[in-house]
Order: structure tokens, then C-alpha cells, then sequence
């Protein structure tokens, strides 16, 4: 469990960020934001090197705070208790809430590639879709989701489910959000 620990990409880390560049390489995209850990500046720097544009980092996009799991194999905590010093999912979900607020407030009208981490990117496309966590499916490493931030924060009424509601907005061209 990484959690906020700063990392470094390997190889095969650095590769799926170049498959990433490919892809949005002819994308009009605006700006490029990140997670302030390392990891994740990697990831975004490849992506935003082919637009030329500068990296910006938000504290918001980092990854879930595991407090003292961080570090620890996941099958080796099977059976333990969580600690207090874990981040709550309500915080994780506000974190998310500030983030969306943040990059259509900062953004207006932008394309923009975000690159986070597994948890709060999970977190995101919650609020985002407006259902619980766990009916959000995972995202893969390098893997692209394409939102419309536009008013989907404060003014949305989505009842759909939470997979729906995020396939029905890969056509949109307001906003790309790479997570």
C-alpha cells in the first residue's frame, strides 16, 4: 500500500505513461494537473511533454492516506483492524469533491488530463457519478476515463447507475480527466 509515500516509476510504469502521450498526443488538451506525489509527476510530465505545457500539482489528487498500513502488503492485513489512522472514505470523498470544484472553478470550459491515483481517482468518478465508491470499477494503471466537468458537480440529477453514468460521458468533449 503506497498510500502518500512520494515512489518512482519503473520501467513498465514509465512505458504505460508513454501509451498514455501516444494516445492523447493529437488531443487539444489545456493543461495537464497531478497528484504532488513524485509518481504521479512522472506520469503527467511524459503525458503533457508532446503539448508542451507545465505540470501543475494539487494535494487533492493524492492517494488515500493508509496512515500506518502504508507500506504493508495488502494479503498480509487480512484480518486486522484498521487503525484510526487511516483516511476516512467521507474524507476521501470530500478530497474529491474539492478537486472537481477545483478544476471547474480553475478550469472553466478546459480540456484537462489529471492524473491521480487508484483510490482517490475511484473517489472522483464516485462523487462525480454521484453513487457509492464500491459501484465504481476499478481503474486500471494508464487507464483513460473522458468526464464533462460542466456543472456535473452542483447541478446534476444523475439516477443512473454508477457505471452508466460514467460510460454515457466518454463522448463528451468538455473535459478529459486521465486518472
Amino acid at each position: 500500500m503506497q498510500g502518500q509515500t512520494q515512489g518512482e516509476l519503473n520501467e513498465q510504469g514509465r512505458e504505460q505513461a508513454r501509451q498514455v502521450a501516444e494516445r492523447l498526443a493529437t488531443e487539444p488538451i489545456d493543461a495537464v494537473v497531478a497528484s504532488d506525489l513524485h509518481r504521479a509527476i512522472q506520469t503527467a510530465e511524459i503525458i503533457a511533454a508532446p503539448h508542451g505545457l507545465v505540470v501543475r500539482t494539487t494535494e487533492l489528487l493524492r492517494e488515500r492516506d493508509w496512515g500506518s498500513f502504508t507500506g504493508r502488503y495488502i494479503p498480509d492485513l487480512r484480518g486486522e483492524t484498521w487503525p484510526d489512522d487511516i483516511e476516512s472514505e467521507d474524507a476521501l470523498l470530500q478530497r474529491a469533491r474539492s478537486f472537481l470544484i477545483y478544476i471547474t472553478t480553475t478550469y472553466p470550459d478546459k480540456r484537462v488530463v489529471a492524473v491521480g491515483h487508484g483510490i482517490i481517482n475511484k473517489a472522483i468518478l464516485a462523487v462525480y457519478a454521484q453513487c457509492p465508491m464500491r459501484e465504481v470499477q476499478r481503474m486500471m494503471n494508464a487507464e483513460v476515463r473522458v468526464l464533462s466537468t460542466s456543472a456535473a458537480v452542483t447541478n446534476s440529477t444523475t439516477t443512473a447507475a454508477c457505471t452508466a453514468a460514467v460510460t454515457a460521458t466518454a463522448s463528451s468533449t468538455e473535459a478529459a480527466t486521465a486518472m
